[in-house]
């Protein structure tokens, strides 16, 4: 038999809060977080807005010396690896211990340290790049932080699947605590990619909206037909997974059962989705068989949704055929309508979102759908603008990464 996985504690900041209580309240409100940009001067830029972090101070969490050193990416998980500590009941005695440990996903490392150090470089040579760029901007970092801040013994790893990393993160967790060769695991992910470099990118790829400059709270419309592309989020997600015995042993307290996880990859395109849906519905079917659940156990599921013109309708397929009938009964949304995509952190985020969900029983909503794109399939009942209340035992989430990266994982009520 395997090992029953629990959660045990959440942390989060994100463009809709700085806790996961601030998250959720934003979530269940139907608040958007975009806005312009403000970390950079956008002004010359084609795509102005973006879903930033607001009001950060990682010193209220970290040592203000040691939040100096690290990259953005790195002090939000930083940060939301301190609330999920606290919040789980553990303290840096207890969680130092050679069976914990800590898995992060993330996409790019520390992009505005790239960009600060480049610039260095080129303007005034070799000599004169910060002596920490390197260990600030490389991925790994926020993984290794962690495990020094708390004294973690067990492994300390970086998972990198792009969009999907996150959730990648929490499938790999899982499988180490349930195969007993960790008891606790700080596992989710982490981005930081709001720059210069970083929007012009994704803008000249033609993945970012770029007609909503002047009304940024809009511009974020998975499924709806006058979508046209994502907006750049920020933040990071982390839970505690535990296994249960040692939580019961603790007397801690249990948010979610961790069900199951299933990946795949679509072994199609660099950047887009297989539009038949299958790679994405494969990892569906194989998070619900290691779950040991059908498809019609599944209330609510937390779509990758990017707004994208050919992200919304290949997903929407890709849940119809894992889902089949069940599809159109179910609940489907969409919450970086509200967040933004924050890639290496959308996962996480959206796992944590889900158990909340269970949590109060309540549909989060996809906002800004005020069209749905039937014209090309999206005709699920995606929560439109503002959420519902409803009983919910059993969530999922997936992603879906640049590269045909695919992860799904699946929460539920824990039941003795």
């Amino acid at each position: 038999m395997k090992r029953r996985v629990v959660v045990t504690g959440l942390g989060a900041v994100t463009p809709v809060g700085n806790t996961v209580d601030e998250t959720w309240a934003s979530i269940r409100a139907g608040k958007s977080g975009l806005g312009p940009i403000t970390l950079f001067d956008a002004s010359d830029f084609k795509v102005k807005i973006a879903a930033e972090v607001k009001n950060f101070d990682p010193s209220q969490w970290i040592d203000r010396k040691e939040a100096r050193k690290m990259a953005r990416f790195c002090q939000f998980v930083s940060v939301a690896a301190a609330q999920a500590i606290q919040d789980s009941g553990f303290d840096k005695e207890s969680i130092a211990r050679e069976k914990s440990g800590v898995i992060i996903g993330n996409g790019i490392g520390g992009f505005e340290v790239i960009e600060a150090s480049m610039k260095k470089y080129f303007e005034a040579g070799s000599d004169r790049i910060p002596p920490l760029s390197i260990p600030m901007l490389i991925s790994n970092e926020g993984a290794g932080n962690i495990s020094m801040i708390y004294g973690i013994k067990g492994v300390s790893w970086t998972l990198a699947t792009a969009c999907a990393s996150s959730t990648d993160s929490l499938g790999l967790a899982l499988d180490l605590v349930r195969s007993g060769r960790l008891d606790v695991c700080v596992a989710g992910g982490s981005e930081g990619s709001i720059t210069g470099f970083g929007i012009g990118s994704f803008t000249v790829l033609q993945t970012l909206a770029s007609s909503y400059n002047d009304n940024p709270q809009k511009a974020s419309r998975p499924f709806d037909r006058d979508r046209e592309g994502f907006i750049m989020g920020e933040g990071a997600g982390i839970l505690i997974l535990e296994e249960l015995e040692h939580a019961l042993a603790r007397g801690a307290k249990i948010y979610a059962e961790f069900a199951g996880y299933g990946g795949s990859s679509d072994a199609y395109h660099i950047t887009s989705p297989n539009p038949d849906g299958s790679g994405g519905a494969l990892a569906i079917t194989r998070a619900l068989e290691d779950a040991g659940i059908r498809p019609e156990d599944v209330q609510y599921y937390n779509a990758h949704g990017t707004s994208t013109p050919v992200n919304d309708p290949a997903e929407t397929l890709m849940i119809k055929n894992a889902f089949g009938d069940h599809a159109r009964k179910m609940k489907v949304s969409s919450t970086k309508s509200m967040t933004g995509h924050c890639v290496g952190a959308a996962g996480s985020i959206e796992a944590i979102i889900c158990i909340k969900a269970i949590q109060d029983g309540f549909y989060p909503p996809t906002i800004n759908l005020d069209n749905p794109d039937v014209e090309h399939g999206c005709d699920l009942d995606y929560v439109p603008n503002v959420g519902v209340e409803g009983n919910i035992d059993c969530a999922a989430s997936g992603s879906l990464g640049f590269g045909g990266h695919n992860g799904v994982v699946v929460m539920r009520k824990y039941k003795k």
